[in-house]
């Protein structure tokens, strides 16, 4: 059996690669940008870009995945902010370009196509936890395009019968990630800090924020069970079921040293639109798959504070 990952240069590429291995016992395939340098040990590297459907059709006519795993995406809500029109070239695009291939194949394989709790958008209290059929108010650029790749799979799986499992994934956290992201970043100011490369003050963005976290190796054990269990056009929540405010992470990162280190607001962190609180009801994947998360928010720490400190 061969499992394909499509963009598997990022973040959690290279975790997605160990747990097909280990869960699945496949052959993996996993594709880059040619100008992207990642080497991942469980897997053999492609290239391929996404905006050319040729060249998507090529790719896996060639490869016949049994199982692919769609992770390309502009990922950073900040940087949508910022480049729009690349965050929906890659993530409207690109998908649509691989959905429209999937449907000439002359084979069919399981497909997750991986999107964002981000979808969901502002979230009344009496909405949370967040189930799959809550409606969408994408809040920012990044989840207006997770939101729309989803609807286009989902209509792709009902009018063509492709084998096709979507997710909305909320934020997933661990070592190796960059700063871009809200813990990551903490951490490696943290260990700056403690190096003496930076000033003793860690600078912050919106603390009041509530959102549901997830140890990316507890992630990518969700997507394995999901492409062989989930249900084809379906629509799966992956999250820890638990909110918590990006105050109370720092707090926890600030007891794991012993440097004293003052805390100030940076305007430049800030969104022009931020979702109060984000928490999945996760009930559904649990249903069907059995996945829960078994990863503890103190220990990703730990482990993504000594990923800093063996970097920097």
């Amino acid at each position: 059996m061969r499992a394909m990952i499509i963009g598997a240069a990022g973040f959690v590429g290279p975790y997605l690669a160990k747990a097909i291995k280990h869960y699945m016992n496949c052959e993996v395939v996993a594709t880059k940008l040619p100008n992207e340098k990642v080497s991942i040990p469980e897997a053999r590297m492609i290239d391929l870009n996404i905006l050319d459907s040729d060249q998507i059709a090529s790719v896996l006519n060639d490869e016949r995945p049994d199982y692919i795993f769609h992770l390309a995406a502009q990922s950073s809500v900040a940087l949508s902010w910022k480049k729009p029109a690349l965050t929906v070239d890659i993530n409207i695009k690109g998908a649509l370009n691989l959905l429209d291939t999937i449907r000439t194949l002359s084979f069919s394989p399981r497909v997750l196509i991986v999107g964002s709790g981000e979808e969901y958008g502002h979230i009344k209290e009496d909405q949370v936890p967040i189930r799959e059929d809550t409606a969408l108010h994408p809040g920012n650029v990044y989840a207006v395009t997770k939101a729309t790749q989803n609807m286009m799979a989902t209509i792709y799986a009902q009018a063509y019968g492709l084998n096709l499992i979507m997710t909305r994934s909320f934020n997933h956290i661990g070592p190796k990630q960059i700063p871009q992201f809200v813990i990551a970043d903490f951490c490696s100011q943290v260990v700056k800090i403690e190096k003496g490369q930076q000033e003793p003050v860690i600078r912050v963005g919106n603390l009041s924020a509530k959102r549901d976290f997830t140890d990316v190796r507890d992630v990518v054990r969700a997507y394995t069970l999901l492409v062989q269990y989930g249900r084809p056009g379906e629509t799966y929540n992956v999250g820890s079921g638990k909110a918590i405010a990006i105050q109370d992470v720092l707090n926890l990162i600030l007891t794991k040293t012993d440097k004293k280190i003052a805390v100030e607001v940076d305007p430049n962190k800030l969104r022009p639109v931020d979702v109060p609180i984000i928490e999945a009801d996760t009930s559904k994947i649990f249903n069907d798959t059995g996945w829960k998360p078994e990863i503890s928010m103190d220990q990703t720490i730990e482990e993504t504070l000594d990923y800093w400190r063996s970097q920097l």
